[in-house]
């Protein structure tokens, strides 16, 4: 990947070019203007890992920059700070090395750092080893975490050592409300938290004046939209394939008080074949889809977009909101879906300024 050169005062000019870039490449679809919402233009990552460099008696973190044109061309750049990550991260990035620089027992074949925190300055640090981690380990991960003000896990080869906790608490006000996500470490998350607020906000916008019918969710990872939408259906019926993300969405809907939401462990193509009666069982019986009215899909999917076969099953709701990670997939998908739906809101989430990537909204209503 390329490293992002932050450059605040060029934050307008680089988002202005974003947003032209978007305009032209979806101008075949007749979409309304485009929504635009920027993102801070710096320190505005959640979320970091970081290669640690051992050079002699020195202890540094590291990046690797991946030549585009030949992905096997790596170069390495030192990262002293990190102008994307969040203050509580820059702020502890030398605070770290400097505490276990010279101990032998936290620093012995220590390869990889993760950060995660949120925008009140929770923090957990995940310290990844070549070896395993025996007693003096967390003996002095216990003390560095006192003395940090920090939650650590150790983790190495089949092993997994948490301190206090493996989650952090990220607290999010979206129109007026304070929405709560137990955030697991090394599992899916947002992470830039003021762009996924505009998100979540926006997504309620478009799909206001449906109480009396329902929502299905594919891909709701630790039930991100599903938390925030819940209020704007009678029942919200959501789906997810990764145990880890299920878990944590059951968490959050209870954090959140959300008693009309249930969330289902599979994949999208085999809920799909639940839904044509081709696919029976335990966990098709569980979610009782005899008693949904669905009006309106939410589908947040991976880079890769959707296949064919989910775009047809997409086609049969009157309403869709597709939140892209990857405008060139989301074309791709809108080739498909335009036959029977028109776009009505599009728009842009600035969730990596300073790089080429673009987060956007889609809601797209069935043609009369």
């Amino acid at each position: 990947m390329a490293i992002p050169v932050v450059e605040p005062e060029r934050y307008a000019e680089q988002l202005a070019a974003k947003r032209d870039r978007l305009v032209e490449q979806f101008a075949r679809f007749s979409p309304p203007e485009l929504e635009v919402y920027p993102s801070p233009p710096s320190h505005y990552r959640q979320r970091c890992e970081f290669r640690v460099w051992h050079e002699g008696d020195d202890l540094y973190y590291v990046m690797f920059e991946v030549n585009p044109e030949d992905p096997d061309d790596k170069r390495l750049v030192r990262m002293d700070q990190f102008a994307v990550a969040s203050e509580r991260i820059n702020a502890l990035m030398p605070a770290l090395l400097d505490a276990i620089r010279n101990n032998p027992v936290m620093r012995r074949k220590l390869f990889q750092v993760e950060f995660l925190t949120t925008l009140a300055g929770e923090t957990l640090i995940s310290l990844i080893y070549h070896r395993p981690l025996e007693e003096d380990w967390e003996r002095d991960a216990r003390e560095l975490e006192r003395e940090l003000g920090v939650m650590i896990i150790g983790r190495s080869r089949k092993q997994r050592l948490v301190l206090t906790r493996d989650h952090v608490w990220e607290r999010l006000e979206v129109d007026g409300q304070v929405l709560h996500y137990q955030q697991v470490e090394n599992s899916f998350t947002q992470p830039n938290a003021r762009i996924c607020a505009s998100m979540l906000s926006w997504a309620r916008e478009v799909t206001t004046g449906s109480q009396q019918q329902d929502l299905v969710e594919l891909y709701c990872g630790n039930g991100n939209f599903t938390i925030a939408l819940a209020e704007n259906f009678r029942r919200v019926l959501a789906t997810e394939i990764s145990r880890t993300s299920v878990a944590s969405a059951r968490v959050n809907l209870e954090a959140n008080a959300v008693t009309n939401a249930f969330v289902a462990r599979m994949s999208a193509e085999d809920f799909s074949s639940a839904l044509k009666g081709e696919k029976t069982g335990r966990r098709v019986d569980e979610m009782c889809l005899g008693d949904y009215d669905f009006s309106t899909v939410l589908v947040d999917p991976p880079r890769a977009g959707l296949d064919a076969d989910s775009c047809d099953q997409l086609s049969e709701y009157p309403r869709i909101v597709y939140i892209s990670c990857n405008p060139d997939t989301l074309a791709v998908n809108l080739e498909q879906l335009t036959r029977t739906h028109r776009i009505v809101r599009f728009a842009l989430f600035d969730q990596f300024p300073f790089t080429h990537h673009c987060e956007c909204g889609v809601l797209l209503e069935r043609r009369s």
